[in-house]
């Protein structure tokens, strides 16, 4: 069996809460996976000693696809459940999930495609938090440079008790250095032990990778593996006490005395807040399902030409919205700054309204909204035309739309043999030509 890049590691507890239609939450997570546009992974399962129908569902997944690996063991708590599973794990990256939770379908792709070509140890990226039927963004950092372990840190100590920095689930992780360091779930603590985990991770990373994209779907619940509460008052309180003790010690690690010395009354406020999500629901809600632009459900249908360009449209719209997403840039911004790359030096003319489908009188504001944000400039203007073209802060939008247009491709070709790929690329540039020259 080849090594894959990714393991993917959900503990399960009791998972089979039902949904509907012969479904349940853990049917939601595993089918989040099994649907992702990255294939390279393993997803280990461990069941820790679940008493409803979770163990018969993992198995009926894993007789189905190979992939899967389902370890079934007696109930002791997510931290030895997940140290078993990084035991087992195989992959060059580890990724986290809980069984109430799902990911986006290009969440594992986002993550391996920000680790490599930032080079960095850690990714971290924003997620959905669901309350309900209602969802909202949640993101801690706005820059979008690769930042060195300090400048996370200080990051992080303005808000350290958010779960954007806890969790596991919105992060990857390089297994070589936990096995390098010998990481792993401190078992003994019922609470924030995953805080602690990332803790003793950040003290061997050089460089933290932020993803503006949310690819995770956070719903708290009751009676999962990770909300179990076993402990009364004073053990809480111990516990606290060794959370807020590992919390000060790394910034006794990575900064030096006169440094420590100065912001230590910042680190100090995790005192004030301890593990919150901020659950309040923020003025950017929006109803579950919302988030994603919804396509109409037509399998059963011959296909034909219609049908064909409404699929084609969604999927590009789709795409076109996670780096909307990801950039804060509109999705017409997105299309004249593809335009510009395509034909530098343009002017305001029919044909760049015609291929962006925006009124000329609305292109020129829009031009100049993207002139004043630095992604475009004026390089000549006479009396009657004012001329543009992509600066050097545009070039990182034309790369993820030239990216855009791979994932377009590995979506429409999945399952296809590369030279039967080929083949139907050479064809289709026959019948695009065909279409140009019929419309021109």
């Amino acid at each position: 069996m080849n090594t894959p890049i990714v393991s993917i590691i959900v503990p399960v507890y009791n998972a089979a809460k039902p949904l509907g239609e012969n479904k349940t939450v853990l049917h939601r997570c595993i089918d989040s996976i099994l649907n992702q546009e990255y294939r390279d992974y393993e997803l280990i399962v461990v069941d820790d000693g679940s008493k409803d129908e979770s163990g018969k569902i993992l198995d009926e997944y894993a007789a189905k696809d190979e992939r899967i690996n389902v370890i079934h063991k007696e109930n002791s708590g997510v931290s030895n459940t997940r140290n078993l599973a990084i035991q087992n794990a195989r992959g060059k990256y580890i990724q986290f999930l809980d069984a109430d939770d799902w990911i986006t379908t290009d969440a594992t792709k986002s993550l391996v495609r920000t680790m490599e070509e930032s080079k960095a140890d850690l990714v971290i990226a924003d997620f959905y938090r669901v309350v309900g039927e209602n969802t909202s963004h949640k993101g801690r950092i706005d820059s979008d440079k690769v930042l060195t372990r300090d400048e996370f840190a200080d990051y992080m100590i303005q808000n350290p008790a958010d779960y954007y920095y806890g969790v596991l689930w919105n992060k990857l992780y390089k297994k070589s250095i936990i096995d390098t360091y010998h990481l792993k779930m401190d078992a003994s603590l019922s609470w924030s032990e995953d805080f602690i985990f990332n803790l003793e991770y950040l003290l061997h990373v050089k460089h933290v990778a932020p993803l503006q994209l949310p690819i995770y779907y956070y719903v708290k619940t009751e009676g999962s593996l990770v909300s179990q509460s076993r402990f009364d008052i004073r053990n809480i309180v111990d516990m606290k006490l060794s959370v807020i003790k590992y919390y000060d010690n790394f910034y006794k690690s990575i900064y030096d005395e006169k440094e420590y010395a100065r912001k230590r009354p910042e680190i100090l406020s995790f005192l004030v807040g301890f593990a919150t999500d901020d659950s309040a629901i923020s003025f950017s809600t929006k109803k579950l399902g919302e988030e994603i632009i919804p396509v109409a459900k037509l399998s059963d249908h011959k296909q034909d030409a219609i049908l064909h360009n409404y699929y084609t449209t969604k999927l590009l719209e789709r795409l076109l919205q996670r780096i909307s997403t990801e950039t804060g840039l509109s999705s017409n911004e997105l299309i004249v700054i593809h335009y510009l790359s395509c034909f530098p030096n343009s002017n305001v003319t029919k044909d760049m309204s015609l291929f962006t489908d925006i009124n000329q009188f609305l292109l020129v504001p829009l031009l100049e909204k993207l002139v004043f944000n630095e992604y475009v400039t004026r390089v000549k203007s006479s009396d009657f035309e004012t001329y543009y073209s992509l600066t050097q802060k545009a070039k990182s939008i034309t790369k993820q739309l030239n990216q855009l247009t791979q994932d377009f491709d590995s979506i429409r070709f999945a399952g296809i043999e590369p030279s039967t790929q080929k083949l139907l690329q050479s064809t289709e540039e026959t019948i695009y030509e065909n279409i140009r020259q019929k419309l021109t």
